[in-house]
């Protein structure tokens, strides 16, 4: 019995060590997308190419969310939140942007969507800046 205990107090330790240790990077990010392209935006995210998520989590993206609002002007945005666990984000995402099946999501996505006039040079999506999170 004490075998057995201190081997379940041993595995709960690394356990917790494991997890403690694991690095997660959170990001959230905006866009904007057409109205006349909702439909087609909401299909295509209902039925997602395999492919193309295998893709996200071998980039070591996790916990991928996209919520979808009207704003008081009118228009509808995107609002994306995942969280990284990998040690080079720059890499990943050049894997990822390389990977044709992404590029032919994107080519099916894309055009759903229009950036947004104060997002900087090179985004498509618009960072966004973490002020708060509770653990």
């Amino acid at each position: 019995m004490k075998k057995i205990c201190l081997l379940l107090i041993v595995t709960g330790l690394i356990l917790t060590v494991g997890c403690a240790q694991q690095k997660v990077q959170r990001y959230g990010s905006v866009i904007g997308v057409k109205e006349d392209m909702l439909e087609k935006y909401k299909e295509l995210h209902a039925n997602p190419w395999p492919q193309v998520n295998k893709q996200i989590t071998e980039c070591n993206i996790q916990n991928f969310s996209i919520y979808l609002t009207q704003f008081p002007d009118g228009k509808y945005y995107l609002f994306s939140y995942f969280e990284y666990t990998g040690d080079d984000f720059d890499a990943d995402m050049a894997k990822m942007a390389a990977d044709p099946a992404t590029q032919k999501w994107w080519k099916e996505t894309d055009p759903c969507q229009f950036g947004l006039e104060n997002r900087p040079e090179g985004e498509w999506w618009k960072s966004m800046e973490e002020v708060y999170h509770l653990d």
